[in-house]
């Protein structure tokens, strides 16, 4: 385990390859740690620097702030100096794609290009994610977790005893850490910086996804001049969990591209 001092407290980061090597940096979901990645890790390209980071008031990350996404983006842009001192490919999911269109209009030197997967320019409604935040606060995370699992995955992978680790890594994100995310959600319209990008974009849905439909994931792709969009079937939000190798297969080539390998 590894940590960068944040003015909140610790950022934990796991890195993978070699120092020096052209890096990799994921983003992941509300509600999910670093460990998003772990089955497609091994897929992707050999010879890169893989460095992943549990988000502010997630996994074992220290709470505070988050309430607004530029704390988050903020982050972003310390892992990325600090850790690397250079640009990335900067691979983001749901919130961690919406930080990472954050990071790259506010600092485009520091991307050579981004991954945006199960995400958009803007997810959700104020009024929506209000709801869940009163829901969270009546009853903790663990009285929406069911309704969770149903937008993030399939019906074909909630049939299988891995739903129940998703489904505990979801109730056991930090209330507070989740609730802040939440409130920098409802805030966040990222759709004219998105709109100015100029950097190579890969954009990600899933055929079933029920917390960013892929309708409104291509149409923050049409968005980007030039970004290439592939929807994966029969997967929901999290098809980097769902379908890794289906994933990986879109990503390996992209980095191999971008990231001069």
């Amino acid at each position: 385990m590894q940590a960068l001092t944040r003015p909140f407290g610790a950022l934990h980061l796991q890195v993978d390859g070699p120092k020096g090597a052209p890096a990799v940096i994921f983003a992941n979901s509300l509600g999910t740690d670093l460990r998003l990645w772990d089955r497609v890790l091994p897929l992707l390209p050999q010879g890169l620097r893989y460095i992943r980071y549990d988000k502010r008031g997630h996994g074992l990350s220290s709470l505070g702030g988050g309430s607004v996404i530029d704390d988050h983006a903020e982050d972003a842009i310390a892992v990325i100096e600090e850790v690397v001192g250079g640009p990335v490919v900067f691979v983001g999911l749901s919130i961690g794609g919406l930080i990472g269109q954050v990071v790259a209009s506010r600092r485009p030197d520091l991307l050579r290009a981004l991954v945006l997967s199960n995400t958009a320019a803007k997810l959700g409604t104020a009024e929506s994610w209000q709801a869940r935040v009163e829901a969270v606060q009546a009853g903790g995370l663990d009285s929406i977790a069911d309704a969770v699992m149903e937008r993030w995955f399939a019906p074909a992978f909630r049939a299988t005893p891995g739903l129940a680790l998703w489904h505990a890594m979801m109730a056991r994100t930090p209330a507070a850490g989740y609730i802040a995310a939440c409130a920098a959600l409802a805030a966040a319209d990222q759709t004219e910086a998105t709109r100015a990008l100029r950097l190579p974009v890969l954009v990600i849905a899933g055929s079933e996804d029920g917390a960013s439909p892929a309708a409104v994931v291509k149409a923050t792709a049409d968005l980007i001049p030039g970004a290439a969009f592939h929807e994966i079937p029969g997967t929901g939000h999290l098809p980097c969990v769902e379908a890794p190798a289906e994933w990986a297969a879109l990503v390996a080539p992209f980095l191999k591209d971008h990231a001069h390998v």
